[in-house]
């Protein structure tokens, strides 16, 4: 997508070849910073510090960490050893467990000697992968969108309501739940996106606010509690979140919030749906209310806030009373039930194992 005219991926092969160049997520929107990744261990750490976050975008960070584990030592112990590292950074996005298993699969009957080269082009072809197939979710939402759009006067948006951030930068490129929305506004469409600021890390006003306003789509950030009032009023045509789990029933494991922006929804009529890419199905799991591990993060991103000051400073500063107890849960599930369709590479499904199942034979099969 687009920052002001000029195009990027949010992860990339540097020009040297060997070192991943990624956008740091944690200094937006007031700096736009670059960071070069040169070991296994720092793409570690830009996975659990959330330098990189979005379900696609630690997978494709962890086919290069893996690369990069390779060029330094591509022994079966280093191979294991990375991985073991890798995986245990997030628990919650299957598509990190994913990207690992698939460059396992594809690593471990090559030669140590040239192990590198392979695991530089899988990782290649899992971030190109994800680029197409996120291309492809935006294609199969268009038509929602387009069915929305040809109700409206000339000229009226179709309101579309976000959750957390599932834009491009949770991806390699294009977004899931902001591909359709990026293709509408592309073709001239009105749209006009509500974004949900998501606390406690803000994603929605730091990231999703951002990425929009450099592309130049119309939104409006609003605080998490809005959402709702906004459906009463008729003025969100549908939702639009993206997921970092799908259980093979339908269930839906999204940012905290989520489960309570679909209860609105449901409430008001309003269509709910859920943006994903296949590699985010976990067939494993039947019930995601209860499977699914929930990350509780650390209290910090409750207890504080960081901000640019007036004088043009970047600040972070406590707003919680010293001593209060902080419970940090970054993820929660919404029901099957609730979700309208889920848009995928293959199409809008129903959220049910037989849709899933039916659309994405060959991974139920593996799962």
């Amino acid at each position: 997508m687009k920052v002001d005219g000029r195009h990027f991926r949010s992860i990339w092969l540097e020009p040297d070849g060997w070192s991943v160049g990624a956008i740091d997520q944690r200094r937006l929107p007031h700096e736009f910073i670059v960071s070069k990744l040169t070991t296994a261990d720092e793409a570690g750490e830009a996975i659990s510090s959330m330098l990189v976050r979005g379900a696609p975008l630690i997978g494709a960070t962890a086919a290069y960490g893996m690369a990069l584990a390779m060029r330094a030592d591509a022994s079966d112990a280093a191979l294991d050893r990375a991985g073991k590292m890798l995986i245990a950074t997030r628990p919650t996005a299957i598509n990190l467990k994913w990207a690992i298993d698939e460059m396992h699969r594809a690593l471990a009957p090559v030669a140590a000697s040239d192990r590198a080269e392979a695991a530089y082009a899988r990782a290649r072809e899992i971030a190109d992968e994800d680029v197409e197939i996120n291309r492809d979710i935006g294609r199969h939402g268009l038509g929602l969108i387009e069915t929305i759009a040809a109700t409206k006067k000339p000229g009226e948006p179709v309101n579309v309501l976000t959750h957390c951030n599932a834009g491009w930068l949770a991806t390699v490129d294009w977004g899931t739940a902001t591909s359709p929305i990026y293709q509408a506004h592309d073709r001239g469409i009105p749209v006009h996106v509500w974004v949900d600021e998501t606390r406690p890390r803000n994603q929605g006003a730091s990231l999703t606010a951002w990425e929009l306003g450099h592309h130049g789509v119309p939104h409006t950030v609003i605080p998490d509690n809005t959402g709702g009032h906004l459906m009463q009023h008729r003025m969100v045509d549908l939702a639009i979140v993206g997921t970092d789990r799908v259980a093979a029933n339908g269930d839906v494991c999204n940012k905290i919030g989520t489960y309570l922006k679909a209860l609105a929804a449901h409430d008001n009529g309003v269509p709910f749906y859920v943006a994903l890419p296949s590699p985010t199905i976990d067939f494993s799991i039947d019930d995601g209310v209860r499977q699914i591990p929930i990350e509780q993060r650390a209290a910090s991103e409750v207890t504080h806030l960081t901000g640019r000051t007036a004088d043009g400073r970047i600040e972070t500063v406590r707003v919680v009373p010293d001593g209060s107890s902080v419970a940090n849960f970054g993820f929660d599930v919404t029901p099957a039930r609730l979700v309208s369709g889920l848009i995928t590479e293959r199409g809008v499904l129903s959220a049910d194992r037989a849709a899933l199942a039916s659309a994405f034979p060959e991974r139920s099969k593996v799962s």
